[in-house]
């Protein structure tokens, strides 16, 4: 796509500006690090336009810092008192919902992702935020958690110009075939290939 041009126009009766405001479904995968990175990237840019953003977190426990978290609550608070950007919710396990701090077996945590979906598709109804990351979302799916079926009729359906974008390895092949864009992340070299641990401000 040379100079951000379409390699081909669709005849489909929309002019530039209406096919340039159609909502987005991004789907960041495979073995390679950086899949919730380039989704944070992503959810900046909405932020910086005024979009209200809204992360949803279904592995990492509370336990887990990630700095993109604090970063994004600093550019809520802007937000919210002054105006600038646009709002922000983050949510992941042991905050922000009962669901998520309940402890259990592995039935449990699959009735725990239902019910995280559940919610989330309730606000795609209701086209609460302009835009949603759907952290690690891929392995609840995997691990047969949630339906991919419900879940990409309801993404194929959503009302309004909502953007998606989904993080994790081994996406299903449904969801792949439903996004518009698709990114998979391969690993060529890491350092915990050579004994190193993670580090703050590279892994957290």
């Amino acid at each position: 796509m040379p100079q951000g041009r379409p390699i081909a126009v669709p005849d489909d009766g929309l002019s530039t500006r209406a096919r340039r405001n159609q909502p987005v479904l991004a789907v960041h995968t495979g073995a390679g690090k950086g899949k919730s990175t380039a989704a944070f990237g992503m959810a900046l840019r909405a932020w910086n336009a005024g979009l209200d953003v809204a992360v949803f977190q279904f592995v990492k426990s509370a336990k887990w810092k990630v700095g993109e978290e604090n970063a994004f609550r600093e550019l809520g608070t802007l937000h919210d008192e002054h105006g600038t950007g646009g709002a922000v919710e983050w949510h992941k396990m042991g905050s922000g919902w009962s669901w998520s701090r309940r402890q259990g077996d592995e039935a449990d945590h699959a009735a725990a992702a239902a019910e995280g979906w559940a919610e989330i598709a309730r606000r795609l109804a209701e086209e609460r935020h302009g835009f949603y990351v759907l952290d690690e979302f891929t392995y609840p799916l995997k691990w047969g958690w949630v339906d991919v079926d419900a879940v990409v009729e309801t993404l194929r359906s959503r009302p309004g110009t909502q953007h998606v974008v989904i993080t994790g390895r081994d996406a299903p092949a449904p969801l792949i075939e439903a996004a518009d864009l698709v990114t998979e992340m391969a690993k060529v070299r890491h350092p915990m290939d050579a004994g190193r641990k993670g580090q703050r401000g590279i892994e957290w």
